[in-house]
């Protein structure tokens, strides 16, 4: 709940207005988040494709369109074709064998010697941004990256793209009353990052909508709920785009170990903001402030995810171990009011993300 509702302020703070829409984290979805939703003044949410699939009733028009839940709250649910054609290394468009190979960087392959200075102060090889090679195929054996190689595929690709969902729209509409939307919801970190060319397909992909003849429009889900108000009331099961679609990536034997300590900091952070209402004192609030970032940052679902997958086991450990840990001696020290200053100001420097961070959203 709370973390919906710092979201909702952290838009409203850089766009000026309230969000109608979220995309839950993880793209996870139980029903008893739709009075928080309400709450906060969302009006809809995107799930991942089976959270609309195995809906109850089952949904007429499948992902095709939304639904709204008993308690008002519309969803929409992630086009699997799409998604596929876009997302997927292996069988996606950013796999492509002419595309930026994301591993092979020079922080690593270079001699050590040479790219010291230009890695972490402390001579840990970091990426640095800089990479020469191409995906190439399933091989060790890379080729060099060519640009022009890399922008054919992109302009094929957004073509493909394109031909794809005209397709598709247009098959679909010849089964249901109202228009079908595709909804087509990717990470912000997949272009560019992930993906090096995925700015550039995105960049051609639109200006192939705007420009050639185009039988579909694109739309927001907020204008297709205003455009197409006759909605299907159906729940969406409880679902996540996690492995195997529920929730065991992020609660197994691997780390269930962590939830214990969660509740414990999420218990005691509402104790502090009960504690000390509205606090005046400049440093009880910094300190108070900083909690509520250690236990944001604690409850980060990355951690999780990492322990599950067996990638960077031991930092993402280390994590939650150092988040709850300056918690909980935070909460020790507002406790016996003893606030030890050069500790908070260390720790503040070290997680200083949320600037605007209220405690007291915890009371």
């Amino acid at each position: 709940m709370l973390k919906l509702l710092y979201g909702v302020q952290t838009y409203k703070k850089y766009f000026g207005k309230k969000p109608r829409g979220i995309w839950l984290p993880e793209c996870g979805y139980i029903p008893e988040v739709d009075n928080y939703l309400k709450e906060f003044g969302i009006e809809y949410i995107i799930t991942e494709s089976h959270g609309i699939l195995y809906a109850d009733p089952t949904p007429v028009y499948g992902t095709y369109a939304p639904i709204v839940t008993p308690n008002d709250v519309v969803a929409f649910g992630r086009d699997i074709e799409s998604s596929r054609q876009v997302w997927s290394s292996i069988n996606g468009y950013p796999g492509d064998y002419n595309y930026r190979e994301f591993y092979r960087d020079i922080g690593y392959d270079a001699d050590y010697d040479y790219i010291k200075p230009y890695i972490a102060h402390n001579g840990v090889r970091v990426h640095t941004g800089i990479k020469y090679y191409r995906i190439t195929g399933d091989t060790e054996n890379k080729d060099y990256y060519n640009p022009t190689w890399a922008m054919d595929s992109v302009e094929k690709q957004a073509g493909h793209f394109f031909d794809s969902r005209q397709s598709q729209i247009t098959h679909l509409a010849q089964h249901m009353h109202l228009p079908p939307i595709i909804l087509c919801p990717y990470d912000a970190e997949l272009y560019g990052h992930w993906w090096y060319e995925g700015p550039d397909w995105l960049y051609l992909l639109l200006k192939k909508i705007y420009y050639d003849k185009c039988d579909f429009e694109l739309i927001t889900p907020s204008e297709y709920i205003d455009k197409y108000p006759e909605i299907q009331e159906s729940t969406p099961c409880r679902s996540s785009w996690g492995a195997n679609g529920y929730s065991e990536v992020w609660l197994n034997q691997t780390n269930d170990y962590v939830h214990r300590h969660l509740h414990t900091a999420g218990d005691r952070m509402v104790e502090l903001a009960n504690l000390f209402p509205n606090e005046k004192n400049k440093l009880r609030k910094l300190a108070l402030n900083q909690c509520a970032r250690e236990l944001l940052l604690a409850q980060s679902s990355d951690w999780l995810f990492i322990i599950t997958n067996g990638t960077m086991v031991d930092y993402a450990k280390k994590r939650i171990k150092d988040h709850i840990g300056r918690f909980t001696k935070l909460y020790y020290m507002l406790k016996e009011n003893n606030i030890d200053e050069e500790f908070l100001k260390d720790i503040s420097k070290i997680d200083k993300i949320f600037p605007n961070i209220d405690y007291m959203i915890y009371k």
